[in-house]
């Protein structure tokens, strides 16, 4: 489990395909502190770490996780926001989040405001119904704050340390995000599922 509280930034030396999986090289100055099957948060998509340099480890997406988020798009240069499982003694200063991308969402505008950006995304309107109005989301691995919510779109602060220490910053118009719903939401969900 994770908090969506970003730790670091990775940036990709190979997407390299193998059969459906894609083996991903990230430089990073987390590589000396992880060990061989240690779970990463890779854009909010947990991945186990499965060979570590002195400044970079390699990771395996396989067809399951591809579809279902951005990280069949990464390529060589991009950055990725890193994030190691969370330590069960400390303070959760996002909220909790599995790893578990949920679906992808795009985004929409981007627009600067005097010291912060806001965001618009889409996503697949079939998931309005785990979202509300001052909740949570990871989006890209980083825990937010929804607002402005519609069936399909939802807005963003991002505050400066945030822009500055996540990929956010490179995040334009179209881009695919990956989005994890909150999980008290989905339990809440499917238990009414279940009753009806």
């Amino acid at each position: 489990m994770f908090t969506g509280i970003i730790e670091t930034l990775g940036q990709v030396i190979t997407a390299a395909h193998q059969g459906d999986n894609l083996e991903l090289t990230l430089q990073s100055t987390l590589a000396p502190e992880l060990k061989v099957d240690q779970s990463v948060s890779h854009n909010g998509v947990c991945l186990t770490v499965t060979e570590i340099t002195p400044t970079s480890f390699k990771t395996v997406a396989v067809k399951e996780t591809l579809q279902k988020t951005n990280l069949g798009l990464l390529k060589p240069g991009q950055l990725v926001n890193l994030e190691r499982a969370m330590v069960f003694n400390h303070r959760i200063d996002g909220h909790i989040v599995q790893g578990h991308v949920d679906c992808t969402g795009s985004c929409l505008s981007v627009t600067e405001q005097n010291g912060s950006w806001l965001y618009r995304f889409g996503y697949p309107s079939h998931f309005a119904g785990l979202i509300v109005e001052k909740g949570s989301i990871c989006l890209n691995g980083i825990s937010l704050t929804l607002f402005d919510i519609t069936e399909g779109e939802f807005s963003v602060a991002i505050i400066p340390y945030t822009y500055e220490h996540t990929n956010m910053q490179h995040l334009a118009v179209s881009d695919i995000v990956n989005l994890e719903f909150d999980i008290l939401g989905k339990y809440v969900a499917r238990q009414m599922e279940v009753r009806k």
